[in-house]
């Protein structure tokens, strides 16, 4: 009895959490795009900051910018909250967002779109992630998501709902995810991977200056597919207003040694997030735990 009445009871608490998360959607939704965007920015705003979540921003951003003033690490913390409601609001207008993008280096895309060869999109959780693939869409090149999948399946069903008509699919990270990227990258598909998410797995790379598990995968199809691997950096230049910029494809040394080459890489990868962090700090999403205690 008490067997079938966990998984139950686990789905019906899932389904009452998802309610507000629907109800908001839905009123982000019959917004304008841009007072949705600056709605969600001020609610988060005002109680980002005093969420538990915030502690760990503050740690983060004490180790990373340990030479900025309290006041200006605090600043960040805001701003982060900031961006980050303006996000969740988007959510509800991702099929129209690009309207809002200026796209820098867009001869990428079309390399890609008219190779017909897989390709790699790298990026992180900087501004609004989302409109990256929104963009490409509406330039003829289709692309799949890699994401965490949430464990309510309800809110996963919001998430696709949102997505609908900005990916060509979302991949959901693991072991069968692994072998979808394999199985698209054999298809000559793009895929698009987050690369700043705390892993207990991989290899440990230098970020910030303090080693964190990076994912190893990306690297990896790289090398077993010969395939570019893109820098993709969006930036929020006010309110609803975007910038995709792709950059020219990175350059893959090949040593011999598999281990070293895919470290190279990564270390690569890792400086180039770093750089588009330094630049604009309050757009990252400092609340993953991305370095181990």
């Amino acid at each position: 009895m008490t067997g079938t009445q966990g998984p139950f009871l686990r789905r019906l608490r899932y389904a009452l959490e998802a309610v507000p998360v629907y109800i908001l959607y839905l009123f982000f939704r019959v917004l304008p795009m841009e007072t949705a965007s600056t709605c969600g920015g001020a609610v988060c705003r005002l109680i980002g900051p005093h969420l538990p979540s915030s502690t760990v921003a503050r740690r983060n951003l004490a180790l990373t910018f340990p030479d900025k003033q309290e006041a200006e690490r605090e600043k960040i913390v805001v701003g982060m909250w900031d961006n980050l409601g303006r996000v969740v609001a988007e959510y509800a207008h991702l099929p129209r967002i690009w309207q809002c993008m200026e796209v820098v280096g867009a001869e990428h895309l079309a390399e890609v779109r008219d190779s017909g060869k897989p390709a790699i999109f790298f990026s992180a959780h900087l501004a609004n992630w989302e409109v990256g693939p929104v963009t490409a869409r509406k330039m003829g090149l289709d692309t799949y998501s890699v994401y965490r999948r949430p464990n309510n399946m309800w809110v996963d069903g919001l998430l696709h709902y949102a997505r609908r008509s900005v990916t060509a699919g979302l991949i959901a990270k693991g072991a069968s995810g692994a072998r979808e990227m394999l199985a698209l990258l054999k298809n000559n598909k793009a895929l698009v991977i987050l690369m700043d998410q705390k892993l207990n797995e991989g290899m440990s790379i230098p970020f910030f200056g303090r080693n964190a598990m990076t994912a190893t995968a990306i690297a990896s199809f790289a090398l077993w597919f010969d395939c570019p691997v893109y820098p993709g950096r969006v930036e929020r230049l006010g309110g609803c207003r975007f910038r995709l910029t792709i950059y020219p494809a990175l350059d893959i040394s090949r040593s011999g040694d598999k281990e070293a080459d895919i470290r190279q890489i990564l270390t690569t990868i890792n400086r180039q997030l770093e750089d588009w962090i330094r630049e604009r700090p309050e757009q990252w999403l400092w609340i993953h735990h991305r370095w181990p205690d």
